[in-house]
């Protein structure tokens, strides 16, 4: 969905359901996904480019706000994608909108060892 702040960037939801109300008019119940510099604590370094986050947010919006079609991916289905698009993006956390909140609340990191020759 278009965003109307930034038209750069565009708002990433789960459409639940769709459903045409009394005037024939298209709806969409939607779950938002939340990039991480719009959470309480903001975007971290281990967050990646294309990184999403499932939120407990839902929406109605008209079916005419969609502007197309992408896809999220699990960070470890995203890791195996032989070519990343533009419609590509990974969720490995929920983020509790009302209380500002990911889980998990934990990243496991790897240590980056460097070879000597």
């Amino acid at each position: 969905m278009r965003s109307p702040e930034n038209e750069a960037v565009p708002y990433v939801g789960h459409v639940e359901k769709i459903e045409a109300d009394d005037r024939n008019n298209v709806n969409v119940t939607v779950r938002w996904y939340y990039r991480p510099e719009e959470t309480r604590a903001g975007r971290q370094q281990f967050h990646g480019t294309k990184e999403l986050m499932l939120s407990d947010h839902y929406d109605v919006q008209s079916a005419d706000t969609v502007e197309g079609k992408c896809r999220v991916h699990s960070f470890a289905a995203y890791t195996e994608l032989p070519c990343v698009g533009p419609e590509d993006y990974y969720c490995r956390f929920e983020y509790k909108a009302a209380l500002g909140t990911c889980l998990p609340d934990r990243v496991v990191a790897c240590p980056i060892i460097q070879m000597t020759s």
